[in-house]
């Protein structure tokens, strides 16, 4: 037996398909499992270029030190006051999800506001659509959408060759294992 499950219930995220929408921004405040703290030098222009370029909402902000955004629920970042940035973005990444409807106007949008912040979009080998954005503080953060799944395309053979199948969609067997 398999320790894994389907436990898609538990998340914002949508199924993948190209009528998928995202969820509505998310307001409600609970305790964060996960957040990112980028430092900024400028923090007008970060909160700018996140919630113009990526989608954000400011959730509370303490100012002049720290703006708390948003965009669904589980996406949470935190900009905080810094002297200084790293002159470059550093390899490592932080990602969030989004659905293919979104990728072409988030592109767009980051582009009008920082017009050489984008690389891609491309496609993955496992099964997803990435945007690459470095913003103004140099963090290098990635949106991905995942694509309908097809388990005959190559992006679906290559997940069965380590194991991944499609889920039985017919189950939401989370009730048995939470």
């Amino acid at each position: 037996m398999s320790d894994y499950y389907n436990a898609f219930e538990i998340s914002p995220v949508p199924t993948p398909g190209p009528d998928a929408t995202p969820p509505e921004p998310f307001r409600g405040i609970y305790g964060m499992p996960a957040f990112v703290t980028i430092p900024t030098s400028d923090l007008a222009a970060s909160v700018d270029f996140w919630t113009r370029g990526l989608g954000f909402f400011g959730l509370f902000s303490i100012p002049g030190q720290l703006v708390h955004l948003r965009r669904w629920a589980f996406q949470d970042v935190l900009l905080v006051t810094a002297d200084s940035v790293p002159e470059q973005a550093p390899a490592m990444s932080f990602s969030f999800s989004c659905v293919l409807s979104q990728v072409d106007s988030l592109v767009e949008a980051c582009r009008a506001v920082r017009p050489n912040s984008v690389d891609g979009p491309r496609d993955t080998p496992w099964n997803t659509r990435d945007v690459e954005v470095i913003t103004p503080e140099n963090a290098r953060i990635v949106f991905t959408a995942a694509k309908p799944f097809d388990p005959a395309s190559q992006e679906g053979r290559n997940l069965a060759a380590i194991g991944i199948t499609p889920p039985d969609l017919g189950r939401g067997d989370n009730e048995e294992h939470a």
